[in-house]
């Protein structure tokens, strides 16, 4: 069924941890990503080591010139995205290096990870790669070495740290207790809501659209339970929220991350909420849409101030601090389809849709270049085949395109009376197929030959397929 799905693109995101002798850090040549510019008051050490598989991983470790012996060091773990290069942390990296810690950033893999497979558990073994890499490092304690993991990262940096002993602590930042299939849908619809967007897209066709790429085997990991790894968390926790996070619900999800870490019987985690500051604790202007190079004021200071607390054996007690989270909606449960809206039979479906509209004016075409007279007909037929094969590979495209540009925010284009102006042509498109199947019915019984009855009862067949199809898909809903 992948492979069907990968074929036509159907419309469209435990292992043992690698010994430290496998994962022992040593001096290499700069990756194909490149070293990364270190500030004058850091020093910079290109390390490489052996992440899940055994694939070898590059990425620079940050220290204070004038580091001090024994000291603490960080991990941190990327978001999600391909082969993303270690300069994408590079701001985080300096600054919690200037909290005194040796903090190592490297690139993530794209061996094994795309758009749609990935694994968590091969991530969290990266992850611990680099852990086993930072404690060998001169001036670093091994004791005091821990993980920091952004928004993908949240549900990759608890996994490693419930594997291994050797993570000291743990530090999310716009993580997420959800699974990511809820998540993600949350995600996108809550773009296309800041854009202005409402009505039946955000309602039912967007969740639609994730449930049958998840079936279809598109999205990878949709339905992983953070909620077991963040109970078998014994590390201090500290996470991180902007308040205007919109890819992470930021209000839902911290809760449950307390409640598995009680339930695990850890008691060691601090929550802190960030005003202006968007998924990634960046200042942003407009409420989480735009991304400002800066931190949010004092967020670093925490890492560092709470770091320094876990490591001399204080780790704060459970404690939330901060504004409080802006969530417009609430996450909505994404179930495994029913057999009938499963990616199969949406496949199927498509596919006999275009073979009923198209199969019209291709007979026609024929006819025509076998030198036969066309038959007059009312124009209801040839309203219908173009309207309906325009509505559904134009509505494949759109969600498809929706699905592509969702990842971060959703662009959905110029937005008319709540509702994004291709949207609206697609609607109008199903209503005018819908309108020409009634006035079709009257050409089926007022054709003249057996053989026009035919092309005609097809054509009828599509478009009362079409009906059930587009309700479910939303086109024809407000």
């Amino acid at each position: 069924m992948r492979r069907i799905a990968l074929a036509i693109g159907l419309v469209l995101t435990l292992t043992s941890a690698p010994t430290a002798a496998s994962a022992a850090a040593a001096s290499a040549p700069p990756s194909p990503a490149g070293a990364v510019a270190v500030p004058a008051d850091l020093t910079g050490r290109e390390v490489s080591f052996s992440g899940g598989g055994r694939l070898t991983l590059h990425g620079t470790v940050l220290s204070p010139v004038k580091a001090a012996p024994g000291r603490p060091g960080m991990v941190l773990v990327h978001g999600a995205g391909t082969g993303t290069p270690r300069a994408k942390l590079m701001g985080e990296a300096v600054e919690f290096a200037r909290e005194g810690m040796s903090v190592l950033v490297y690139d993530k893999r794209s061996e094994g990870y795309s758009t749609f497979h990935r694994s968590y558990s091969t991530l969290a073994d990266d992850a611990l790669g680099a852990v086993a890499a930072l404690r060998s490092q001169p001036g670093v304690d091994p004791a005091k070495v821990g993980v920091w993991g952004l928004s993908e990262g949240g549900w990759v940096a608890p996994l490693a740290a419930s594997r291994s002993r050797d993570v000291a602590f743990v530090v999310v930042v716009g993580a997420n207790a959800l699974t990511p299939l809820r998540q993600q849908t949350w995600a996108v619809a809550a773009g296309l809501r800041k854009a202005g967007v409402a009505g039946s897209l955000v309602d039912r066709a967007e969740p639609a659209l994730y449930r049958t790429i998840a079936d279809g085997g598109m999205f990878p990991e949709p339905w992983y339970d953070p909620e077991p790894t963040l109970a078998a968390v014994r590390q201090p926790v500290l996470a991180v929220w902007g308040v205007h996070d919109l890819l992470t619900p930021p209000e839902e999800t911290p809760p449950i991350f307390a409640r598995a870490l009680e339930k695990g019987g850890n008691r060691h985690y601090t929550f802190r909420f960030f005003p202006g500051a968007d998924h990634a604790a960046h200042l942003t202007p407009d409420g989480g849409v735009t991304r400002l190079p800066a931190l949010a004021p004092g967020y670093a200071d925490l890492v560092g101030s709470w770091v320094r607390e876990v490591v001399s054996g204080r780790p704060p007690l459970a404690s939330i601090s901060g504004p409080a989270p802006e969530q417009a909606t609430p996450t909505v449960p994404v179930d495994r389809p029913a057999p009938w809206e499963s990616a199969p039979v949406q496949l199927a479906v498509m596919l006999l849709l275009i073979a009923a509209f198209a199969a019209y004016p291709v007979t026609a075409l024929a006819r025509r270049l076998r030198g036969r007279a066309p038959t007059a007909l009312p124009a209801a037929p040839r309203v219908l085949a173009a309207a309906g094969t325009a509505a559904v590979l134009g509505g494949f495209a759109y969600l498809f395109y929706l699905l592509m540009t969702g990842g971060k925010l959703a662009a959905p284009g110029p937005v008319l009376l709540g509702r994004p102006v291709v949207w609206l042509a697609l609607q109008a498109l199903a209503l005018t197929a819908v309108a020409a199947s009634v006035r079709t019915v009257w050409a089926w019984r007022r054709a003249g030959t057996r053989g026009e009855r035919v092309r005609l009862g097809l054509l009828l067949a599509g478009g009362a397929l079409f009906l059930p199809w587009s309700l479910y898909w939303g086109l024809l809903l407000v």
